[in-house]
């Protein structure tokens, strides 16, 4: 193992952590988006011990442990490749960013071509750091709206499809390993053809090359996991996405549990139980909470100037339509325009409507409880 810990850049992972005003930020990863048992009480016991005690599940569905103290990193990265959280060789751990649609079931093509893509991570070029895979590859896609430049799919026929990130249509393949072969050729073809210099997959506008012709439509997507039970078990929702390492000791205590699956939702999939009520997690489709995205704010962020998950759990069911509270410009909790945004800017806050944080604001230099006044929250 490395020894020395690494910040930099804008996104965090285990080998290279990112500071933030609480301490360092660590990323996990779960293969296959799947947690064991054993795993979950790893993390929780890591959490506890080197941590803050809460545990972040982020819209690319890793989990992030925060408020690591620097002399921790050492100790926490050794606990967190123990519980084989985490590989040990950090070139592939920066490799392994894969977001895989959370109710697959063992051997369908999900499974495997996400099997087929880890066994082959190795083989991928160095790629920009946000650059990331989907296997969705189940009778419909749920990941449609989830950022990825590289999707694994089902088409319209029934077929598998390896689809570029914004182009319309992909192309069919025969199986799992053809799917997982085409997607790293065509991330070498991304970075030989100038795609670093712009970013992101949606963004290269090179044509494609002959051999991956985008001839086939993806099948129409679905809507994300339902709170409640479902066919693999229960789906709990998380506020803010986090939650407590009390909480998800108590939900684990539930006999049954097979393993928990991470989604980019903010939902857990507890597999081999049904859902019941416990306090800390969501099991109302209707919740408000649902609705609003809130980064850390102050004091968890060294950007920010002002709180935001206080004001976000007060403003939750006096907005209509979605809800960003955002404690800078950069709008980390969401990348899709809400319908109501609260930027903080300099200890005061912006309002912008139907847009995201980077946007003209509407309203500007409102005190909290200004804000508060103009939802008519008191």
């Amino acid at each position: 193992m490395e020894d020395k810990v690494c910040i930099k850049g804008r996104c965090p992972g285990a080998w290279q952590p990112m500071a933030s005003g609480d301490g360092l930020i660590v990323r996990v990863r779960p293969r296959h988006a799947q947690l064991s048992r054993c795993q979950v009480e790893a993390l929780c016991e890591a959490a506890e011990r080197w941590g803050s005690g809460v545990i972040d599940l982020t819209n690319r569905a890793n989990l992030q442990l925060r408020g690591v103290r620097e002399v921790a990193w050492q100790p926490l990265i050794e606990a967190l490749a123990q519980a084989d959280l985490v590989d040990e060789a950090p070139s592939l751990e920066a490799r392994r960013n894969l977001l895989v649609a959370p109710d697959w079931l063992p051997g369908d093509d999900t499974h495997q071509s996400t099997t087929a893509l880890l066994n082959q991570l190795a083989e991928l070029p160095e790629l920009p750091a946000k650059v990331g895979f989907a296997v969705d590859a189940g009778e419909r896609p749920v990941l449609m709206a989830d950022s990825a430049d590289f999707r694994i799919e089902r088409a319209v026929s029934g077929q598998l499809l390896v689809r570029a990130d914004g182009r319309q249509r992909g192309t069919p393949v025969q199986s799992a390993a053809d799917a997982a072969a085409l997607t790293v050729r065509l991330a070498h073809w991304f970075v030989e053809s100038g795609g670093p210099l712009v970013g992101r997959m949606r963004r290269h506008e090179s044509p494609l090359p002959p051999w991956a012709p985008a001839s086939v439509s993806p099948a129409k997507s679905r809507p994300p996991l339902a709170l409640g039970n479902h066919p693999l078990g229960a789906v709990y929702g998380l506020r803010f996405g986090q939650v407590d390492t009390a909480t998800l000791r108590r939900l684990m205590s539930t006999g049954g549990i097979e393993n928990v699956r991470v989604t980019p939702w903010r939902r857990l999939l507890v597999t081999g139980v049904k859902a019941r009520p416990l306090d800390g997690l969501l099991l109302d489709n209707q919740a408000p909470e649902l609705r609003v995205d809130a980064c850390p704010g102050l004091p968890g962020c060294e950007q920010a100037t002002v709180s935001t998950r206080p004001l976000a759990t007060q403003l939750a069911g006096a907005t209509a339509g979605s809800l960003h509270v955002s404690a800078c410009p950069k709008g980390c909790a969401r990348r899709l325009p809400a319908d109501v945004c609260v930027v903080g800017r300099e200890g005061r806050y912006d309002l912008v409507f139907r847009g995201g944080a980077d946007e003209e604001p509407c309203l500007t230099g409102l005190t909290e409880s200004q804000v508060r006044h103009y939802f008519g929250v008191e």
